[in-house]
């Protein structure tokens, strides 16, 4: 996957669409600016540029070595306008900054009413848009204004607008303590993953509730709420509760529901609730509500008012396909799922610039489970190796660890005996590095030191003394995580009943199914 180029002005620029640079042209015709101006030769120097070069933007001519910095931040600045002005940036938030903006200059030319005008009309938009440190603002500026007794309102003004005040004060207060804790709850997450025993869940346990803030549900607004539920996921993640998952992405979810003009006010936000909401229901195998949240889920963001940008269109095909994978995992429907893979890979090229590289190497890893679920282990090392043989990836430990151990296995079943004692000696020094191994894990790793030492026909014996072994994992409350990544207990029932891991896995889909 090519790299995201490092100069913020050459990534800005590859970033316009066609459109875009239209309306950019049209904005420095505006400006009178002509095509010899040395900013706009440089935008289109850039723009004919396969990759940043800036010997070659200095081979032009047009501009020395101590000018380019400046000109570089003059060219930036201005095409940021250009996009402020282009109607499809024009959103509710910059829209209310703007009407501020225009009150403001009112108020210092002394047109006490028109400014006082404005402020009332951006100020319930703002309310409205659940915009609440802008309500919050202008409701400062109008206290401004009519303490200097200038327009001589009507006597409750001002208790109006210092109710006003302390109501918004007061929600702002409570959505900041609520989104500090999402985002410190998300940063414990990245840092520790999730709780591994009684003595974590307890530390995680007394974080959260000292942080959680005071408050009554019916005084909340959508904001505050959205929070709220965002706050409670996270620490049903770190503890691995994924029915308490499935309840606070179903309640954030349903939030924008029941508030439908949120859905194009804060897409983003839409799109990562639904993905929990489908990742708690991949977790806990609900498959009926899995089917139909992903239905709705890909007709919502197909919709023609769902906001599309290249943020949101990245984000859409991240979740959707990810989902796509964990359905045809969870009914055991590998070869019908075949036919994402070309989909995902064409789409990784598509919106290589947006998605990072742990996510992209999370598609390998599904994409290798898919064939490992087909049997075909030579297409699971290949997808494997782009992780393995990643040597700059920031990935999660435990994906790592599991691509691994599912490399390890392919290899053994392939019949790739000639690197298997290589394999199994570097896989088992990987692992013994990592701090903190799951118990399925160091199972794991005694099961594959030995199987050097394990002769052609002990094999099946060896199968069900692990099978037996894992087995009392599987429903344990901070082990049980482990086998959502690598199913090797479907793959030991495969070796002891000799069948295929997609027939194992099928019918297990079909008597649980729910």
């Amino acid at each position: 996957m090519i790299k995201t180029q490092k100069d913020h002005l050459f990534v800005l620029v590859k970033s316009l669409t066609k459109s875009e640079k239209r309306q950019f042209k049209l904005y420095v015709g505006r400006l009178g600016v002509n095509e010899d101006s040395k900013f706009f030769m440089l935008f289109r120097q850039l723009d004919k540029l396969k990759v940043y070069d800036e010997s070659a933007i200095l081979a032009s001519g047009f501009v020395k070595k101590q000018q380019l910095s400046n000109l570089k931040a003059h060219l930036y600045k201005q095409i940021l306008i250009s996009l402020r002005l282009n109607p499809s940036h024009q959103n509710v938030r910059i829209q209310l900054r703007e009407q501020l903006d225009f009150a403001t200059i009112l108020y210092h030319k002394g047109l006490y009413r028109q400014s006082l005008k404005i402020l009332d009309k951006a100020k319930s938009q703002a309310i409205s848009s659940q915009e609440k440190n802008i309500a919050y603002e202008i409701v400062e500026l109008e206290k401004v204004i009519e303490s200097q007794y200038i327009t001589r309102s009507l006597n409750n003004r001002a208790d109006e607008l210092t109710v006003q005040a302390k109501t918004l004060s007061q929600q702002n207060v409570i959505a900041s303590k609520l989104s500090n804790l999402s985002l410190q709850l998300y940063g414990l997450f990245l840092k520790t993953g999730y709780v591994k025993n009684d003595a974590e869940y307890q530390k995680v346990t007394d974080y959260f509730h000292k942080r959680l803030p005071q408050y009554e549900l019916k005084d909340l607004g959508f904001r505050e709420k959205l929070w709220l539920y965002k706050s409670y996921l996270w620490y049903s993640f770190l503890i691995q509760d994924f029915k308490s998952c499935y309840k606070y992405s179903k309640q954030w979810v349903d939030l924008f529901y029941d508030h439908p003009a949120m859905m194009r006010l804060n897409p983003v936000f839409f799109l990562r609730g639904y993905q929990y909401l489908l990742e708690a229901l991949f977790f806990v195998k609900h498959h009926r509500k899995f089917k139909i949240a992903l239905r709705d889920f890909e007709l919502v963001v197909n919709e023609p008012w769902f906001s599309k940008d290249h943020n949101t269109n990245s984000l859409s095909f991240l979740y959707l396909y990810t989902n796509k994978f964990n359905l045809h995992f969870m009914e055991g429907s590998f070869k019908k799922g075949l036919i994402l893979v070309n989909e995902v890979l064409e789409g990784l090229k598509i919106h290589s610039d947006k998605i990072d590289e742990h996510h992209v190497m999370l598609f390998y890893y599904k994409i290798a489970c898919l064939y490992f679920g087909m049997d075909d282990y030579n297409n699971t090392i290949k997808y494997l190796s782009k992780i393995i043989n990643n040597k700059s990836l920031q990935m999660r430990e435990d994906l790592l660890c599991f691509s691994r151990i599912l490399n390890l296995v392919a290899h053994y079943e392939a019949g790739l005996d000639y690197h298997l004692d290589r394999l199994i000696k570097s896989t088992y020094k990987y692992l013994i590095k990592m701090e903190d191994l799951y118990a399925v894990q160091k199972e794991m790793v005694a099961f594959l030191k030995g199987l050097g030492d394990i002769y052609p026909h002990q094999l099946k014996s060896a199968f069900k003394q692990l099978y037996q072994t894992l087995q009392t994992y599987v429903n344990h409350p901070y082990e049980g995580r482990a086998f959502l990544y690598l199913d090797i207990i479907s793959w030991l029932e495969s070796k002891i009943e000799n069948k295929s891991i997609e027939h194992i896995i099928k019918e297990k889909f079909t008597k649980n199914i729910k």
